[in-house]
Formats: structure tokens, C-alpha cells, sequence
């Protein structure tokens, strides 16, 4: 198979969509590799790096997207990409087509092949493609809080671990999925006053012993939030409920009680968002702004900032499946991996992904009814 890996194009997204080793094993099976130049430098790889594992260097991206059966990437295409995607193409890559209508019908239109990181899930509900950067994002999430509560941003002055004579700063973290818990770590580690919320006891219980009840955990409900946000001084959402839209759960009134300098980082606003205020997606350039005296920070790609750490993660995970479809083909390898079928999001102008179908109201089609397994 020929696989494409074309050059991220997101603002400040410096991941490549595979490393060199990554390469080397594709190339191991005889499949043909076409990166666009300079794509891995953002993550500290370099053309030759590429060339020696055995890839083949591309000027342009039009001839990448004109010759491969199947492109791999990092994130969503941008609609300056829309016309580059070839008809029937397979398309690796994260989508979170919950929040992304123009797309959706751009893929269906094509009949392109879309499968979704975020979507692959193993039969005990685990996302293994999401994993990694959740981890990311979710340990990244306390470092840029700690960053905008300093004086310079504008945030309230707070040194999230204290110091002796001097209380911690206080941390909510809504949400006790793989960023939450990862967000939990690190405050902790940092010497913050950590609290979590979760709609599920039985996760509250888990992290409860994960942490030896150093974390206060609470039911996730309106009336705790309501009060657990007016003291809080970092909020961090990191709710997923895979494939659908977040829903809005901290409210504008909710904000408007929480302490002049506060901080919200929004780790869910790939897929819409837990916060009312937030009304627009940040990027790395521009990455938060200022509503009812809170800082908020909706960088959709935060592991992105730190590319070689997330480049080399994601390859891990990805390129067994990559392994899985060149050599079998989707419709061969999505009938032996139930997990692999998941990820599917649109397949020969169908919306098969029923959380991405329910939110923007666009009919949805079973996968099964269409390959016959």
C-alpha cells in the first residue's frame, strides 16, 4: 500500500503523523512511504532521519494526496486541505467530527474511508489511540494552568503549590477519565489543593484509592459544581464521552461566581467543550482569553506543544493498525477487529459513527449493513 503522511498544517501543530522506527516497520512489509519535507522537524525529526528508514520525500503535498491509498495524520484536515483528499482515500487520523459539520459532509461527499483515533475502542471500553495524548493533555493541562495564574497574565498572582505560611492554590479537575487522573497527578505533585468530580462512584472509588484520598472527589452534579467552582482556582474540564459533542456542564453563571484570575483550561474543547463561556476554539498562538475576569484556555491540540513527546506516543499506538490496514485492506481488517470497525467514522458516503450522527443531526448507518459482517 502506498500510505501519505503530508506536513500538519493546524496552527502550531508541530506532531508528525509517524516517527522514522515507525517507518522502518512499514517499509519492513514492503509498503511505500511518502512524507512531505520537513514534516517530522516539529518533533525532532529530520528528512534524512526519514530517508534512511526507507521513506520517500515529497515537495509537495498534492502529489502525497494524488498518489497514496491511504494518508495518516495528526489531526483533522483543514478546509485548505478539503480539495487535496482523493475520492475512496482512507484517512487516518484524529477527527472529532462531533464539532465538525463542514467536514463530515466533505468526507461523505468524497466517500472517503475516515477512521478516527478517538473512536477505536477495545471491547472493555478502553480508547488506546487516545490514550496517550489524554495523558498529554491532561499533564500539560496543570503546567499552563500554574503558567496563566502568574501576575503577567493577568491571573491571580497564585502559586498552585503554596508555600510554608501560605495555602496551596485549589484545583477542580471535572472528570475522572485518563486527563483527569492525569491532571490529578500532576497538581499533586506540584503541592496543589486537588478536587474531582465525576458523574460515575464507582471511578470517584478508584481514583479515591489511586491517590490514598489525597484527592477530594465528588459526585458530579450541579449543586456540588455550583459550589465547588467559587473557591476553585484552576478549573480543568476533562470530560469525553467518545464520539458525541461534550456536553455543557459548567455554566455561565457558574464562571461568573468564580475568583477574578481564575484559570479554566478546557482540555474537552475538541469536542465542543464543557464550559458555556467558551464560545470559540484558541491555538497555540493566541492560546486563551478573558470573560467575567477568568482566564480561559480552548487549545484544541495542547499535545502538540510538546511534539516529540506526543509524536513518539502516538506511533506506538497507531502503527499497529496502520499494519493492519495496509496489509489487509479496511474492510478485511475492520471484519477482524471489532475495535478497529469502531473507529470507522464515514465509509462510502455513510456517517457511521452514531455520537457524530446524533450531533449534527445528519442520518446514521450502521457499518455492518454496508461491509456485511
Amino acid at each position: 500500500m502506498i500510505i501519505g503522511i503530508p506536513k500538519e498544517i493546524k496552527t502550531k501543530e508541530d506532531r508528525v503523523a509517524i516517527t522514522p522506527n515507525g517507518v522502518k516497520l512499514l517499509v519492513k512489509y514492503n509498503h511505500k512511504i511518502l512524507i512531505e519535507k520537513n514534516a517530522g522537524l516539529g518533533s525532532g525529526f529530520c528528512d534524512e532521519e526519514y530517508i534512511n528508514s526507507g521513506a520517500q520525500i515529497y515537495e509537495n503535498p498534492e502529489d502525497i494526496y494524488q498518489q497514496a491509498d491511504m494518508i495518516v495524520k495528526v489531526k483533522e484536515p483543514q478546509p485548505s486541505e478539503y480539495r487535496l483528499l482523493k475520492k475512496n482515500q482512507i484517512l487516518f487520523t484524529y477527527l472529532h467530527l462531533a464539532v465538525e459539520k463542514e467536514l463530515t459532509n466533505e468526507l461523505m461527499k468524497k466517500k472517503i474511508t475516515a477512521i478516527a483515533y478517538e473512536t477505536i475502542q477495545t471491547p472493555d471500553g478502553q480508547l488506546p489511540l487516545l490514550i496517550p495524548m489524554s495523558e498529554v493533555a491532561g499533564k500539560m493541562s496543570i503546567q499552563i494552568a500554574a503558567h496563566l495564574l502568574e501576575n503577567k497574565n493577568n491571573g491571580a498572582g497564585i502559586l498552585l503549590g503554596g508555600i510554608a505560611g501560605v495555602p496551596a492554590g485549589k484545583v477542580l479537575i471535572v472528570g475522572g477519565g485518563h486527563v483527569g487522573i492525569n491532571a490529578a497527578k500532576i497538581a499533586l505533585g506540584m503541592g496543589a489543593d486537588v478536587a474531582l468530580a465525576d458523574i460515575s462512584t464507582s471511578q470517584l472509588r478508584l481514583i479515591d484509592n489511586m491517590f490514598n484520598s489525597r484527592v477530594r472527589t465528588y459526585v458530579s452534579n450541579e449543586e456540588n459544581l455550583k459550589e465547588l467552582v467559587k473557591t476553585a482556582d484552576v478549573l480543568i474540564g476533562a470530560v469525553l464521552i467518545p464520539g458525541y459533542k461534550a456536553p455543557c456542564i459548567i455554566t455561565e453563571e457558574m464562571v461568573k461566581s468564580m475568583k477574578k484570575g481564575s484559570v479554566i483550561v478546557d482540555v474537552s474543547i475538541d469536542q465542543g467543550g464543557i464550559t458555556e463561556t467558551i464560545d470559540r476554539i484558541t491555538n497555540l498562538e493566541k492560546p486563551f482569553f478573558e470573560k467575567y475576569g477568568v482566564l480561559h484556555y480552548s487549545v484544541a491540540n495542547i499535545p502538540g506543544s510538546v511534539a516529540r513527546t506526543s509524536a513518539i506516543a502516538l506511533t506506538n499506538e497507531t502503527i499497529k493498525y496502520i499494519i493492519q490496514i495496509a496489509a489487509k485492506g479496511i474492510i478485511e481488517a475492520a471484519k477482524e477487529d471489532s475495535s478497529l470497525a469502531k473507529g470507522i467514522n464515514t465509509f462510502n458516503g455513510k456517517l457511521t459513527n452514531p455520537g457524530a450522527a446524533e450531533s449534527l443531526d445528519i442520518e446514521y448507518t450502521e457499518l455492518p449493513s454496508i461491509i456485511g459482517f
